[in-house]
This record gives structure tokens, C-alpha cells and sequence, in this order.
């Protein structure tokens, strides 16, 4: 199955992770990289792949950017595999696409990941499984909260093999980057109801409860204490985006009650 499948990376400064990324998808005959700009060595890395087609848009939403990528860049096989620049596929990943036979029925296949840190596997992540192979003609894209899901006609598919995602940028990349998100979380919070939500954003949306939860349960329920610094520094990365939410939903409630009293 692998010549019906192109692989579709977005970029943005990704200089650290994008040539180990694209390593491992040697085996495409067309890959496709849509880049917002970048200012470091992310095309200078890029082009040295004989197999990469590289096209630039500025960045306004992750929606727009994937759909432009899904629908607006020649892609004309059958299944597209849309991965982050920080994803590298295993080995059983790639042999299980090799093998597989599809459904008429099946639109598409969602992939669990290992999160590495600086190049180590942890036993556990936060991260969820996530759509990444699908129909090219199945699949369309909506905005949530700082990221994107892809909606895919069809019925979606586990696979077994795994996606490591395994981030070089800096500490303070990841900073500003989860920032950013965080605003896009608060507002998408702030604008849902709360029967609208699940239970993960309702402990969210209560403010205070949200990083002492994320910590507690990254450390001890997941096990990630015995994964040593790597297993600490994680937990304290996922309680501080956590924080960080939290902040900015106290700043308009803040914001709010100075407005209402003036």
C-alpha cells in the first residue's frame, strides 16, 4: 500500500527535528512539506530529499494549513499520512502500512505515540491517539481550541505500530509555542458550555484544579516518576501548559469583573 500513500508535514523553525523526521520516509515517492516561513535551516534540511516538494503559505489557522496542504499541493494518491515535524515513524508503524489490505469501509487509521524526551522513550504520555493516515478525498479539517482534527468519512482503524514524537526544539520555544496555545485553549473554553465540554476540559475550566491534576497523574498514575529527569521534566512541562491555561482564564475573569464594576 505504500505507493498510494503521501506524507504531508507542516512546518515552522523546525530545523532540530524535521531531518530525522524525513529519514525515516525515504521509502515515498512524493512527499509533501508546507512551510510558514521558516527562519532557521527547516528548507535548507528539507531540500537535501530528493523525494520532498516543498510549498509555502503563511500561517493563519492549522485548519486552513492542512487543508491547503490535503487539497491544494498536487497530491494524487489515494491516502495521505499527515504527520507533525516532530513524529518519527517505528519500523513495525512502517511495516504494518506496508501490509495493509483496507476496507471499502475504512476511512482512514489513527496511530498511538511514545513521547520521547531528548531522544528517550517514556513509558507514558498524555497524548492521545491520533487520525494519521486517511483517504485523501474522505477527509476534511476543523480548528479546537490551539490544534486541529481532521474529520474523515468512514470508519477509522487502530493500527498497532507507533509514532514517536520526539521535540529538539528549546525549552523556551516550548514556552512561547504552549503560550500561544494556552490563549487559543482559554477561548475555546470560554466560549463552550459546560455540558458542551468533556470531562477533561471541565476540570480545565474550573481554574485551579487543572495543573495540580496534570502533575499528580503524570508522575504517579502514569508512572512517569520512575522514568527519572526525563519522566520529571515531562510531568512538569504538561502541569505547566496546565498552568499556564489556568492563568489565562483568571486574567479574563479579572479582566471581566474590572470591566462590570467600572
Amino acid at each position: 500500500m505504500l505507493d498510494q500513500v503521501t506524507p504531508l508535514i507542516l512546518t515552522f523553525n523546525e530545523a532540530p527535528n524535521i531531518g530525522r523526521t524525513l529519514e525515516r520516509l525515504s521509502w515515498a515517492k512524493d512527499l509533501v512539506v508546507v512551510d510558514s516561513f521558516s527562519a532557521d535551516e527547516t528548507l535548507e534540511i528539507a531540500n537535501r530529499f530528493s523525494n520532498v516538494r516543498i510549498f509555502q503559505r503563511e500561517f493563519d489557522t492549522h485548519e486552513n494549513q492542512w487543508q491547503f496542504g490535503v487539497n491544494a499541493t498536487g497530491i494524487c494518491t489515494e491516502w495521505v499520512l499527515a504527520l507533525d515535524a516532530d513524529y518519527q515513524i517505528s519500523e513495525d508503524f512502517l511495516d504494518e502500512i506496508r501490509s495493509l489490505a483496507p476496507e471499502a469501509d475504512v476511512g482512514g487509521y489513527r496511530a498511538s505515540f511514545r513521547y520521547c524526551i531528548e531522544g528517550r522513550p517514556l513509558r507514558a504520555t498524555v497524548y492521545t491517539p491520533v487520525t494519521v493516515l486517511f483517504r485523501r478525498e474522505h477527509a476534511t479539517y476543523d480548528q479546537d481550541g490551539h490544534t486541529q482534527r481532521v474529520k474523515v468519512r468512514g470508519k477509522i482503524a487502530a493500527l498497532s505500530g507507533m509514532i514517536y514524537h520526539d521535540d529538539r526544539k528549546t525549552l523556551s520555544h516550548w514556552v512561547a509555542s504552549q503560550d500561544r496555545y494556552m490563549r487559543l485553549e482559554a477561548k475555546k473554553l470560554l466560549d463552550s458550555g459546560w455540558v458542551d465540554l468533556g470531562w477533561p476540559d471541565r476540570i480545565r475550566k474550573l481554574r485551579v484544579v487543572a495543573p495540580f491534576a496534570m502533575l499528580f497523574y503524570c508522575l504517579f498514575l502514569q508512572g512517569l516518576v520512575l522514568d527519572g529527569r526525563a519522566g520529571l521534566f515531562y510531568s512538569f512541562q504538561r502541569a505547566f501548559a496546565e498552568l499556564l491555561l489556568s492563568l489565562h482564564l483568571l486574567q479574563h475573569d479579572l479582566s471581566s469583573g474590572s470591566k462590570a464594576s467600572s
